[in-house]
């Protein structure tokens, strides 16, 4: 999804700096922005690591000048129910999906209030919003994400930084891509979603867009819901 989200942001003529410890994948969207007319970089970063955070962002203002906007798109989905979820699992699912939208935000947002302001674009979940029978810390880590968003928004709206969380319900991604093998699981999701399909990367990508630009200038604080419908039931 973080691809997709680069590629229509590239599109719509941002400079592009993209971090992932793929370095294959990465350098490839890298190639692939640049040749169709973009600017993009790629940078190897471990969204855990507060050292590696510092790096990135430190290379993308000396490329580009400057720091406009933030998407936090890292994660790692893990469907253990409570009594099965291990504390080391537990740790990495938390440490990815949490702490690694902490760590960018904290770097960020100084050279976001350099820049005289920004957008910080947090992916958080439906699994966020409501309660899920097959996830316990995948669940208990986008909670997070959304209410440290709000924080965010909270203490920098003063600095012209606005922070909103995204919710997409089921998408499909690589992440996903094993559980939606399962073609009673794939029906099941159809059938709680009232559009009647399952979510494209593209969705996402389009409400990250918008909160990136002035169109959405009002708001801050906010969760987006891309789901398809199925948070409304």
């Amino acid at each position: 999804m973080g691809a997709v989200e680069a590629r229509l942001f590239a599109q719509e003529g941002c400079k592009v700096a993209i971090g992932d410890l793929r370095e294959d994948e990465g350098q490839k969207v890298e190639a692939e922005i640049n040749e169709t007319g973009g600017e993009c970089i790629y940078l190897h970063l471990d969204v855990t690591d507060e050292a590696s955070w510092q790096a990135a962002i430190a290379a993308t203002v000396a490329k580009f000048g400057k720091l406009n906007i933030l998407v936090n798109n890292a994660g790692i989905y893990r469907t253990e129910r409570v009594e099965e979820t291990s504390v080391e699992l537990w740790d990495q699912v938390m440490e990815i999906n949490s702490k690694g939208v902490f760590l960018g935000t904290k770097h960020a947002i100084p050279e976001l209030r350099k820049a005289g302001g920004g957008s910080v674009i947090n992916i958080s979940s439906t699994a966020g919003l409501v309660g899920s029978n097959m996830s316990a810390a995948y669940s208990a880590s986008k909670g997070a994400v959304r209410l440290f968003t709000k924080a965010t928004a909270i203490q920098y709206a003063k600095d012209g930084i606005r922070a909103n969380s995204v919710h997409p319900g089921i998408i499909q991604t690589d992440m996903t891509a094993a559980l939606l093998a399962d073609p009673d699981h794939y029906q099941d999701r159809l059938d709680r979603t009232p559009l009647g399909r399952i979510g494209r990367p593209e969705d996402v990508a389009y409400g990250a867009l918008f909160l990136a630009s002035d169109e959405s200038s009002f708001m801050t604080g906010s969760e987006l819901v891309i789901d398809g419908g199925r948070t409304a039931m």
